[in-house]
C-alpha cells in the first residue's frame, strides 16, 4: 500500500523540539497528573498509591464501564455500548476509514483538514473528491457544491467541525443540509470532533450523532481535555453495522487501550466540567490576544476562529510558507505549522491555547520578523 507523506506530522517531528515559542501545539495547555487530580478533587497521595495496586495487564477490551459512560455523557443520545475506544483520534479515524471503504467506493472530504481524511481513503483505492474550504466562504463547506459532488456510490462524507486548521464551525442548519445530502445516497457522515466541547458561553456543541442515524463522531482526550499523553480516543455512532465493522478491524490493530490511560481518562470525563472551565478560560483569553494582534498587525489577516483552538493566519511577505516558518523558527524560536502542510500558501496554522505569555511573546517576535521582510509582490 502506497500512502502520501503525512505533511503536518512530518513537520512536527522534524522541528518541534527546536521551538522556544511553540505556537504549533494544538492541545489546550497540557495538564500534569497532579493538576488533573487537583481539578478533579482527588487526594494526590491516595490516588497515586491506589495505582500501585493496578495490574498492568490488558485493560477492558472494549473500555471500562466508567470510560464508556464518561464518553457517552458527551452526547445527547449515544449509549455506552455505542462507543469504541481507540489509540487517540488518529486511531479512530484510521479504523473508520479502513473498515468502511473499499476500492472503487466514492467519498468526499473537506480540505483543509487533518490529512488522514483523504490520504487514507486514496491509499486503499477509494475515489476521493475534495470539497475545498476557502477564506472567502469562511472555511465552511459550500453545500451546493457538496450536493453536486455526491454520487450513487458515495459511501462517506467527512467533515471536521470545529475545523483544524481554520477554527470554523458548521452551523446546525448547514449540518442538517449535509445530512440530507448524505441520506439521499445512503452515505455515512464522519465528523472529526476532536476540538468539540469548549464554547465561549458554555453551551452544548452539536455532534453529528445528534442529527443523523449514520453519523460517526471521532474524538479524544487530547485537545479539549489537555491529556494528549493518554493516547486515548473513541468512535461513537448509533449505526450498528459501522460499529461491528470497526470492532472486527480493532482485533488486528488495537486489542485494548492502556489500563492506566483508561483510569485517568475515566476520572477526567467524570469531572469534565472542571476541566472545561479551566480550558475555556485559556481559550477565550488567548483568542482575544490573537485577535488583537491580527487586528493591530498590518502584515497579517485571518478569518477569526469560531471554535477549537487553531487558526489560519495569512501573511504579506515574499516567502513561501515552509521557508517562512523555517526561517522564523531558526531566527526567533517561534514555531508555527506552514500552510504548505495543508496544501495552502502564504499562511500558517497557529495553536493559540498554550500559556498566554508564550503566545504574546511569540506574536511580538513574529511582527519583528515580518518587519524585516519585503512585502509580497501582487
Amino acid at each position: 500500500m502506497k500512502i502520501d507523506t503525512f505533511k503536518v506530522e512530518q513537520w512536527m517531528n522534524e522541528y518541534e523540539n527546536d521551538a522556544v515559542y511553540n505556537l504549533a501545539e494544538t492541545c489546550v495547555d497540557s495538564l500534569t497528573v497532579g493538576e488533573l487530580l487537583q481539578l478533579c478533587g482527588e487526594d494526590k497521595e491516595r490516588f497515586l498509591c491506589s495505582l500501585s495496586d493496578v495490574r498492568l495487564t490488558y485493560s477492558h477490551i472494549y473500555g471500562s464501564p466508567e470510560f464508556l459512560a464518561g464518553v457517552a455523557s458527551l452526547y445527547q443520545e449515544i449509549l455506552p455500548q455505542q462507543v469504541i475506544p481507540t489509540h487517540g483520534a488518529i486511531g479512530a479515524n484510521h479504523q473508520v476509514l479502513i473498515s468502511l471503504l473499499s476500492p472503487g467506493d466514492h467519498m468526499v472530504s473537506v480540505a483543509p483538514t487533518y490529512q488522514q481524511h483523504y490520504s487514507i481513503p486514496a491509499s486503499v483505492g477509494a475515489e476521493v473528491s475534495i470539497l475545498q474550504l476557502t477564506p472567502e466562504h469562511r472555511f465552511l463547506p459550500d453545500i451546493e457544491q457538496l450536493a453536486a459532488m455526491v454520487k450513487p456510490n458515495t459511501k462517506l462524507i467527512t467533515i471536521n467541525s470545529p475545523n483544524n486548521p481554520s477554527g470554523s464551525m458548521i452551523s446546525r442548519e448547514d449540518m442538517e443540509r449535509i445530512v440530507e445530502i448524505a441520506r439521499s445516497v445512503g452515505a455515512y457522515v464522519l465528523n472529526d470532533e476532536v476540538y468539540r466541547g469548549i464554547t465561549e458561553d458554555g453551551s452544548y456543541m452539536l455532534s453529528i450523532t445528534d442529527l443523523y442515524e449514520k453519523g460517526i463522531s471521532v474524538s479524544s482526550m487530547s485537545k479539549v481535555f489537555s491529556l494528549a499523553g493518554l493516547r486515548l480516543g473513541w468512535i461513537a455512532s448509533k449505526d450498528e453495522e459501522l460499529l461491528n465493522l470497526c470492532r472486527e478491524r480493532r482485533d488486528y490493530d488495537t486489542i485494548s487501550c492502556g489500563v492506566l490511560d483508561d483510569r485517568l481518562a475515566s476520572l477526567a470525563l467524570a469531572n469534565k466540567d472542571a476541566i472545561w472551565k479551566r480550558n475555556r478560560e485559556i481559550v477565550v483569553k488567548n483568542r482575544e490576544i490573537l485577535d488583537r494582534w491580527v487586528n493591530g498587525e498590518p502584515r497579517v489577516s485571518y478569518v477569526k476562529p469560531e471554535g477549537g483552538n487553531t487558526a489560519l493566519v495569512y501573511y504579506d511577505a515574499q516567502l513561501p510558507s515552509r521557508e517562512f516558518c523555517t526561517r522564523l523558527l531558526k531566527e526567533t524560536g517561534v514555531f508555527y505549522t506552514p500552510g504548505e502542510c495543508f496544501d495552502l500558501e502564504y499562511c500558517f496554522r497557529i495553536g493559540y491555547a498554550f500559556d498566554s505569555k508564550t503566545l504574546q511573546e511569540g506574536l511580538e517576535k513574529t511582527s519583528g520578523f515580518l518587519a524585516s521582510l519585503p512585502e509580497r509582490r501582487k
